[in-house]
C-alpha cells in the first residue's frame, strides 16, 4: 500500500480497507513472540468489561474473530490480526477488572505495558470505555502515555445503545471536553457493537492511520502504570 502525505486526510474508495477480510495471525505472551515484519499496527486497549472483543468483531463484521465472554478478562494474550498487507490490528489484554489471581493480572499488565512502550510498529491507539463508566484512572494513564509518545488516540465510548439519545449526546460532549486536558491528538466517538453505531467512523479513522508512517516511539520512561 502506498503512503499518503501527512496532510492528506481524505480517503478515496479505492484506498479503504476491507475489514471483513481480517484474519487471526497469532497470540503471544509478550512482544518477543510477535513477528517483526507486520508494517503498521493499531492497538485496541480497554478495561476488561469495556466490550473490546465485541467491538473488534463488529468492526470486521465477523462473529467470532475475537473471542467474547460474559466473564470479563478473557483476553490474556496479545492477539495479532492481519487486515491487509502491512496493516494489522492488535488486541491487547484487558486491564483493571478481571477476576483472576493478582499474579496473573500483574503478568497481563506487564505484557500490555511492554507492548505500548517498545513496539515500534505501533501507529495508533484505540481506547475503549463503557459509556456509563468512562475515563477511569488506568484509561487516563494510557492516553497520557500515548500523547507523550506522539501517538494518535481514538476513544470509543462503547455500549452507547445502553443510554437514551439525549444522555448519550450529553456524555459524548462531556468526554470530548475532558479529552482536551490531554493536549494531544485525542478524538472521542460513540460506539455500539449491537447497533453498529460508530463502525464506519472507526473504519475511516483506521484507514487514515494505516496510510501514515509509523511514529517514533518516545523514551522508555513513558509507560502506563498501575
Amino acid at each position: 500500500m502506498s503512503l499518503l502525505h501527512q496532510d492528506e486526510t481524505e480517503l478515496t474508495v479505492e484506498q479503504s480497507l476491507n475489514y471483513r477480510n481480517t484474519q487471526f495471525v497469532t497470540s503471544a505472551p509478550d512482544i518477543r513472540h510477535l513477528p517483526d515484519n507486520t508494517g503498521i499496527e493499531i492497538a485496541f486497549a480497554g478495561r476488561s468489561n469495556a466490550g473490546k472483543s465485541s467491538s473488534l468483531n463488529r468492526l470486521c463484521d465477523q462473529k467470532s474473530l475475537a473471542k467474547t465472554s460474559k466473564t470479563p478478562g478473557r483476553t490474556q494474550l496479545i492477539n495479532l490480526f492481519k487486515v491487509d498487507e502491512g496493516c494489522h490490528i492488535v488486541d491487547l489484554p484487558g486491564y483493571g477488572y478481571a477476576q483472576v489471581p493478582l499474579e496473573m493480572k500483574e503478568k497481563w499488565q506487564r505484557s500490555l505495558g511492554e507492548y505500548l512502550q517498545k513496539r515500534d510498529q505501533l501507529g495508533g491507539l484505540v481506547v475503549l470505555m463503557d459509556i456509563r463508566h468512562p475515563m477511569k484512572d488506568l484509561d487516563q494513564q494510557l492516553i497520557y502515555w500515548a500523547v507523550e509518545s506522539n501517538l494518535p488516540v481514538l476513544v470509543l465510548l462503547t455500549k452507547a445503545d445502553k443510554l437514551k439519545s439525549g444522555a448519550r449526546k450529553q456524555q459524548l460532549m462531556k468526554i470530548r471536553e475532558a479529552s482536551l486536558a490531554f493536549c494531544g491528538d485525542v478524538e472521542v466517538e460513540l460506539y455500539s457493537s449491537l447497533k453498529g453505531m460508530g463502525v464506519d467512523k472507526l473504519r475511516r479513522k483506521l484507514d487514515g492511520w494505516y496510510q501514515q508512517t509509523p511514529p517514533v516511539i518516545a523514551d522508555d520512561d513513558a509507560q502506563p502504570t498501575e
